[in-house]
Parts: structure tokens; C-alpha cells; sequence
């Protein structure tokens, strides 16, 4: 992923416009390399079974999404004026092409988790809302996403309908 940060002035007066909009400094950004450091792979783990990777296997892992440019993104939340700042909530969204719809995209929005010790606060409505706006601005013509029946009603609050039935074969 190519993180494409603003200028410091303009990233302050984004995290300044947050606080006073929602009340809370965290901020919803791109995932960038240096956030190995910051716990993101541990909390990946509190959503599925995630080895550790070392510092090397998370660059590697991450120059590969990188190269698929927009088409694969990882969100992250963070508060930057937490003494240790740690990744808060993330959530993917990737963009398939389709030959039905003239050409049409379809947004997969997965991996979405929240630190079990920052649920509650709206991250995760947050992150999954960023993704929507995302998949729109790259001309989706939808966004699906998988759940378990208990998620249901979260999902609800972010918009999506239930449709249809997700059936899987694991390897």
C-alpha cells in the first residue's frame, strides 16, 4: 500500500477538524510499513488465526498489497496522541473487475476487527463507512461483505442488507 500522508500542517489540521467534529483524537488512514511496530499483526489475531511476522515478512507482505495500488486497501485507526500509539481498528476493502456490468467493480470489504480493549467507541463503524466511501469513489457498483449471524446487526448500522447465503471451502 503507498501511504500518501498529507503535509504535517495539513495532517494537524485534519486530526484538529476530528477531534472537534467527533470528539475523539483517533485518526482513519491508510496502513502504512511502519505499523508492524504498532501492533497490527496482534490485532489481526484477535479476529483470526495470525502468526507473528517478523519485521522483514510484514515489508515483503506488504510491498506486494502496495503494488496493487488502489485496488487493495488496508485502513487503520490510531491515536496519534496516545502515549504508546498502537493500530486501534483496521478493515480491507478490495476492488474486484467484472466482466458483468460493462466492466463494473465490485468493493470485498474483510478483515475488519477493533482491539477488543477499543470496542465501543465507533471504530469500526468507522473504518467500514471509510471503506464504502472508497469503493464508491472507485466507481463500485457494490460492496459485499461476509459475516457471522452474530455481526448481523452491527453490519445493519453501517448499511449493509442481508443477501443471499456465503458458503466457503478452506484449505
Amino acid at each position: 500500500m503507498e501511504s500518501t500522508s498529507p503535509e504535517p500542517s495539513t495532517a494537524a489540521a485534519a486530526a484538529a477538524a476530528a477531534v472537534a467534529e467527533t470528539g475523539c483524537s483517533v485518526q482513519i488512514r491508510r496502513l502504512e510499513a511502519t505499523d508492524h511496530e504498532k501492533g497490527f499483526v496482534a490485532l489481526l489475531s484477535q479476529l483470526s488465526a495470525c502468526p507473528d511476522l517478523t519485521a522483514s515478512e510484514f515489508a515483503a507482505c506488504f510491498a506486494d498489497l502496495a503494488a496493487l495500488g488502489d485496488d487493495h486497501v488496508i485502513l487503520v485507526a490510531e491515536d496519534p496522541t496516545a502515549p504508546e500509539s498502537r493500530i486501534l481498528a483496521t478493515g480491507c476493502l478490495f476492488v474486484e473487475r467484472k466482466f458483468l456490468r460493462g466492466g463494473g467493480k465490485v468493493g470485498h470489504v474483510e478483515d475488519v476487527v477493533v482491539d477488543a480493549a477499543a470496542r465501543g467507541r465507533g471504530l469500526g463503524l468507522r473504518v467500514v463507512r471509510r471503506l464504502v466511501e472508497i469503493a464508491k469513489e472507485a466507481g463500485c457498483y457494490k460492496v459485499i461483505l461476509d459475516c457471522t449471524p452474530e455481526l448481523r446487526a452491527y453490519y445493519a448500522k453501517c448499511g449493509f442488507v442481508e443477501k443471499g447465503v456465503q458458503m466457503a471451502i478452506y484449505f
